[in-house]
């Protein structure tokens, strides 16, 4: 049986315009012999073996580029990758960390990429954080990833640039 919310809370509203869910009809009239009502709130299943996170379900955020309660689709890469920064709105900075081969020197060095990945509200993420990212549709400029699952951090002083492979 799918998990899906009691009733109908209104959502957050801390924009100046409404926010609510495309998906939903707030006005409608309530039936009252109604077996079968649909929830008042609009949650997906993204799929990949990713489960829906219970604040998506039971909470009141609205944000249209949130994979579970938005219209964006996950599809294309899964990546893993270290929480560096949590300063902008709904975007972070993560870094992954890989190694390069030198032919020549028959070495291996150590590189990385920092990404632009759009949080959802239904994430608490912190600076050291482990987050699975799955890849979708250009969310801005810079933004091509969705978090998708959160580990919160096992190591409180790693350092930002310490290098760790998943």
């Amino acid at each position: 049986m799918p998990r899906v919310a009691k009733e109908y809370v209104e959502c957050d509203q801390h924009e100046k315009a409404y926010q609510a869910q495309d998906a939903v009809f707030i006005a409608r009239k309530r039936a009252v012999g109604n077996r079968r009502q649909k929830p008042m709130r609009f949650t997906r299943n993204v799929g990949l073996g990713i489960r829906t996170p219970a604040t998506a379900i039971e909470g009141n955020y609205v944000d249209k580029k949130c994979p579970f309660t938005g219209d964006v689709s996950i599809r294309g890469r899964i990546l893993k990758g270290l929480v560096i920064s949590t300063k902008m709105k709904n975007t972070i900075i993560i870094r992954r960390d890989y190694l390069h081969y030198i032919k020549k020197y028959r070495r291996f060095e150590k590189r990385h990429k920092n990404i632009a990945v759009h949080c959802s509200p239904a994430f608490s993420v912190k600076d050291g954080d482990v987050v699975t990212i799955g890849q979708c549709r250009p969310l801005s400029k810079t933004v091509r990833f969705n978090v998708v699952a959160h580990e919160p951090a096992v190591h409180a002083k790693a350092g930002k640039k310490s290098f760790r492979v998943f």
